[in-house]
């Protein structure tokens, strides 16, 4: 049994889900600038207040398990993602440190309003540059990283922290569509459509930039007819885009949330596909990076107990806090 592969289809399912559910929380944040009144931003508050803490849950599992499964990754990404690293977690924890003393204060509640603005923009702008200094490839000497401080640091990575940003803002929006009424809800359906097409807009570009750039990513998708049946990512692509702006144009609640993920999703299977089977892309692969089989046999059954305990008080959580958040109600009242 594969047992390596087996925990990077597990570790990518919990980037997955840390994007899908931290995501509309540092997106909601994010579009504070937006919203004006403090009822509003009150209420915007209390869609994601119960269930903030538990999103990050799959990020921890994820950062976690690639220094427990493959720690040869780990100790190379590390050094290269240093800045972006610190400046994400300290974003995340100005972000957290923002949903509590905001409701505890009257006269300092623009200072952590402007917190909880300023840390998830910071972490969402982080993850993006490190997604895109993957991309754009890491220096690897004798297993080791091999690169200056400032590697990760392109025009490319920056546009690629941008477009996580735009990313973000989309499910953030849709994530208001779905659970406020009223004049901040349609506020958030015009939101959400400008974001649905900077979004596209940005995949776009990165899908036709890298594989000018790298032959590797270019021999991927363009070497037929190997390749055709990845050709249905861009097909699927255009067709969630389009099914995401046309439930935004009738005014439907529930489902441009699912539009956005699935749009996130066909971008998450194109990273995947750009770079399997590398962890370090173009140096060290999965097989290469990962720990002894028996030590990944044993994480493993613990695994087999944490997922589905995790995957269940999520889904409890999310099932208690359904429906509308309006202003006479919410987490912190």
């Amino acid at each position: 049994m594969d047992y390596a592969l087996i925990w990077a289809i597990l570790i990518s399912v919990a980037v997955f889900a840390y994007v899908a559910l931290d995501g509309f929380d540092l997106g909601v944040a994010m579009l504070f600038p937006w919203f004006k009144k403090e009822q509003e931003r009150d209420i915007m508050m209390n869609t994601v207040a119960p269930v903030w803490d538990g999103n990050e849950t799959w990020l921890v599992l994820g950062g976690g398990g690639l220094l427990a499964v493959f720690p040869l990754a780990y100790a190379v990404l590390m050094p290269a993602l240093y800045m972006p690293v610190i400046a994400m977690l300290l974003g995340l924890i100005f972000r957290g440190v923002a949903f509590e003393y905001r409701f505890k204060t009257k006269r300092g509640k623009a200072v952590w309003d402007w917190s909880f603005i300023i840390g998830s923009f910071v972490a969402a702008m982080s993850q993006g540059i490190m997604l895109g200094a993957m991309l754009q490839g890491i220096s690897v000497v004798d297993r080791a990283y091999a690169g200056g401080w400032f590697d990760w640091l392109t025009w490319f990575t920056v546009f690629c922290g941008f477009a996580v940003v735009v990313g973000y803002l989309l499910l953030g929006a849709t994530w208001l569509v779905m659970k406020t009424e009223g004049s901040l809800q349609q506020r958030a359906y015009s939101l959400a459509y400008k974001a649905g097409v900077g979004l596209f807009a940005c995949i776009v570009f990165v899908s036709l930039f890298l594989p000018w750039q790298d032959a590797y990513i270019y021999e991927r998708w363009f070497t037929f007819p190997t390749s055709i049946g990845l050709w249905v990512l861009p097909v699927l692509l255009v067709v969630l885009t389009i099914g995401l702006l046309n439930s935004l144009t009738k005014k439907q609640q529930g489902r441009p949330y699912l539009w956005s993920l699935g749009l996130f999703l066909i971008a998450y299977s194109g990273f995947a596909v750009s770079i399997f089977p590398y962890l370090v892309p173009r140096e060290i692969t999965l097989w290469e990076a990962a720990a002894p089989d028996n030590s990944l046999v044993f994480l493993l059954v613990g695994a087999a107990v944490l997922l589905p305990i995790i995957f269940a008080y999520t889904g409890y959580t999310y099932w208690v806090f359904r429906g509308k958040v309006r202003a006479d109600s919410g987490y912190h009242d």
